[in-house]
């Protein structure tokens, strides 16, 4: 299933009866260069944590270069659309939850004992700063952290402090 192409994408939705919630933020890479890149970015690792899979298109792509991905995925809806775009690929697993909750450090410690470990995502734009700050000041013990976000986002986190504009 090719899952970089909007028509698949477009079926996919309407199979589960699925809409895109505005709420949460949701767009999904289909860009395959893109999905390399930050693969490639995450670096050299045993396994990876992704953040919000969507309908798993960098998560299949990160099954190609780490032995075990755990992917935390907030929208429950999703889970079915998940175990037909995942299925087959034994070392992706999904956790369902809000990754602002989670314990992430526990999470490393019980499935990657040992390993070292990458973060990926494409972050929406509401919750770039929150997960961003959240898993550097944790100080978790993982490798890279390596997240898409939109242009707005990247220029209010490289802004000088206490402006929202790029110094």
């Amino acid at each position: 299933m090719e899952l970089t192409s909007p028509k698949v994408i477009k079926e996919l939705a309407a199979r589960h009866g699925f809409t895109f919630s505005k709420g949460l933020g949701q767009n999904f890479l289909l860009d395959p260069d893109v999905l390399e890149d930050i693969c490639a970015a995450a670096g050299a690792a045993d396994a990876a944590i992704e953040i919000g899979p969507g309908f798993g298109v960098l998560t299949k792509e990160l099954a190609k270069h780490f032995s075990s991905v755990v992917s935390v995925e907030l929208d429950r809806r999703l889970v079915p659309v998940l175990e037909e775009t995942l299925e087959g690929l034994d070392n992706v697993e999904i956790l369902i939850g809000d990754v602002m909750k989670m314990d992430l450090g526990a999470v490393i410690a019980e499935r990657f004992p040992g390993q070292r470990v990458s973060v990926a995502a494409n972050l929406p734009y509401y919750i770039t700063s929150p997960v961003i700050m959240r898993i550097l000041e944790e100080r978790l013990p993982i490798k890279s952290l390596t997240v898409m976000v939109q242009k707005e986002a990247a220029e209010r986190i490289c802004a000088e402090p206490g402006t929202r504009n790029v110094g």
